[in-house]
């Protein structure tokens, strides 16, 4: 991880480890919170880098698809055919039923999270020594590349795959089946008011902790590298050498985490899909 300090419409003087942290936390938002909660308000770098991500998952998935052979395949079609089975045997697994449009789902949603996250590996200071090179520092003060470490963006995704529990459950059920099921499930209809509370909080459980979940990985392996960076910043040599062995452990473990966050949030977007396939 690199360790320039200079971050965009900072002074004169170096940041201290507190002030740095709290920028590169910072979005390059349409406007300035003010409250904990403000729907009004975009952040244009989470945006950005999502359909950025979502844009090139899709372009790596033509490639694949346009350059497929039926002989010896190469390493990189071998590698998204690795891909495309393993989320193809757990569709099959977990949703009994059409899987024409599920499948295809689950892989897009693999790819897309694990690219997402996969911009953690980025310099920490890249993009603000950038901003700083070129000038535009006074226009762009934050920017954060990892969209999945922002809460917004995670929970984005997660309202998402909700409309798609919900669309199944009606699909599969019908309206009829569906709205009986939120009144009848689990304890009988006699209990209609209370089994309705208990799957509004189930749906919105679900959905939370399917953000929470990713959001809080990402955020936490995002603010270790800016410890790691401000190691580095001593300017000792335990600093220097702490800050490369520590950043290359974490960097290769962080591989790990950012293939299994995508996966487990993949194979809990399945399972979230095949259990509005079953009725209680």
């Amino acid at each position: 991880m690199a360790t320039e300090m200079a971050t965009a419409g900072a002074e004169h003087h170096a940041p201290t480890a507190s002030e740095y942290i709290v920028h590169h936390l910072g979005h390059l938002s349409s406007k300035h919170q003010t409250s904990i909660v403000d729907f009004s308000i975009i952040n244009i770098d989470t945006v950005f880098w999502s359909v950025a991500m979502g844009i090139l998952g899709c372009l790596v998935m033509y490639l694949a698809a346009r350059k497929a052979t039926s002989g010896v395949p190469g390493r990189f079609q071998a590698a998204v055919e690795m891909i495309v089975e393993m989320v193809d045997n757990q569709a099959k697994s977990i949703v009994h039923g059409d899987r024409s449009f599920i499948a295809p789902l689950a892989l897009t949603v693999f790819v897309w999270v694990a690219l997402m996250n996969a911009l953690d590996f980025l310099p920490v200071d890249m993009f603000s020594a950038f901003f700083h090179a070129v000038g535009w520092d006074s226009v762009i003060s934050h920017h954060r590349v990892v969209p999945t470490a922002d809460l917004n963006g995670t929970m984005g995704i997660a309202l998402g795959v909700l409309a798609l529990m919900l669309y199944y459950s009606v699909k599969i059920k019908g309206a009829g089946g569906f709205i009986h099921e939120l009144f009848a499930a689990p304890f009988g209809i006699y209990l209609a008011p209370f089994n309705l509370l208990l799957n509004i909080i189930e749906f919105a459980a679900k959905t939370v902790s399917l953000a929470m979940r990713l959001f809080g990985n990402m955020y936490a392996g995002e603010l270790l590298f800016l410890l790691i960076a401000l190691l580095g910043s001593t300017a000792t040599a335990f600093g220097f050498f702490g800050h490369v062995l520590a950043g290359t452990i974490w960097a290769i473990f962080h591989i790990l985490i950012v293939v299994l966050q995508a996966f487990i949030f993949m194979m809990l977007t399945l399972v979230y899909i095949g259990q509005a396939h079953e009725a209680h």
